[in-house]
């Protein structure tokens, strides 16, 4: 072979690589689900498919901290304001602090720093996904003084799409992302680790699994290894929690803690003792029972392929937030049908 054709050969051997991997990468679903976008693992196979709820955009507007009824501090599970619209919905005006934003602790000036802000409102909602729990406990004990300002923004922190994502080209893709997608979720449903992979996105068999989720691989779903690897909240949480609330006597405080999706679908035995000293206290609602109700009678409690709770599940949830809101602050319940 001569050197022209040589080169020629290598030249078109390379261009049908690139041209293979960038089709692969255009045709391959733009992730749209967290654990599916860490995990590079394809959204074809584990994303949702049942149209989300329409929430009116105006529910979703949080309000400045003055004229706010409720201070949420939340995280991710509060990021989209879904499960606040159903305060709105009754009435409330709410605001969203985001635990990030407050180096994810809570300090003994937090009355007076709520009240420094202008906060002159009636409730305090402290939500938190169950593995963040004991950190938060423990990055806010023998913490004196809340070092951030108040931040919140009246818009969702991460909208979520409002329709079911439909096909379009992956242009933003990496050239070798379509490839890496492939291998990664080949991994994921084999149950084998690849080390080009993300570990922190696991695919595990869900019982019933076809009952809970809408995607197409439905026999599985995908978790966040986190779920597991940071273990459980113990009962000596609850006492950090008693405490931290008589700390504060200006402003009732309702501790949210969201199970994780882990618990919900793979051990709900998880962090068991915990509830089981949670739930003789007023701290807040047990909402480990309450997912353990919800995800058997709707697919898609929480995204299969998201750690999150679904659009659905928020509302569900906005609701029983509405009635232990309603319960904590000693209001009767809205007539039927509000």
């Amino acid at each position: 072979m001569t050197p022209a054709k040589l080169w020629l050969s290598i030249f078109l051997t390379a261009f049908a690589v690139f041209t293979g991997l960038l089709i692969q990468t255009l045709v391959t679903p733009i992730p749209y689900g967290d654990l599916a976008r860490i995990g590079r693992i394809s959204d074809y196979d584990f994303g949702w498919r049942i149209e989300p709820p329409h929430v009116e955009p105006e529910l979703l507007e949080g309000v400045p901290i003055d004229k706010a009824d409720i201070v949420v501090i939340g995280d991710s599970f509060s990021a989209t304001h879904r499960w606040q619209s159903r305060l709105v919905k009754a009435g409330y005006g709410v605001t969203t602090v985001f635990w990030d934003t407050i180096d994810e602790r809570l300090c003994g000036d937090f009355d007076d720093w709520l009240a420094k802000a202008g906060f002159r409102g009636k409730l305090v909602i402290v939500e938190s996904v169950e593995r963040i729990v004991s950190l938060r406990l423990s990055n806010s004990e023998g913490c004196g003084k809340m070092k951030k300002p108040l931040e919140s923004q009246a818009a969702p922190r991460s909208p979520p799409p409002e329709h079911v994502p439909g096909f379009a080209l992956n242009w933003d893709g990496q050239l070798i992302s379509g490839w890496l997608t492939a291998q990664c979720t080949r991994a994921a449903i084999a149950g084998k680790v690849n080390d080009e992979c993300d570990q922190q996105t696991v695919a595990r068999p869900v019982q019933d699994g076809c009952e809970r989720f809408s995607h197409r691989r439905c026999d599985l779903a995908l978790f966040l290894a986190a779920d597991r690897d940071l273990g459980e909240i113990k009962p000596e949480n609850v006492a950090q929690l008693q405490a931290f609330t008589r700390s504060q006597a200006k402003v009732p405080i309702l501790w949210m803690l969201v199970p994780n999706k882990w618990t919900t679908y793979l051990e709900p035995t998880h962090s068991q003792t915990f509830m089981a000293a949670f739930k003789q206290t007023d701290l807040g609602p047990d909402l480990f029972s309450f997912t353990q109700e919800e995800k058997v009678k709707m697919k898609d409690f929480y995204f299969p392929n998201d750690t999150h709770i679904s659009m659905h599940g928020q509302l569900l949830l906005g609701d029983r937030m509405l009635q232990a809101v309603r319960q904590k602050l000693g209001e009767a319940p809205a007539p039927s049908g509000d």
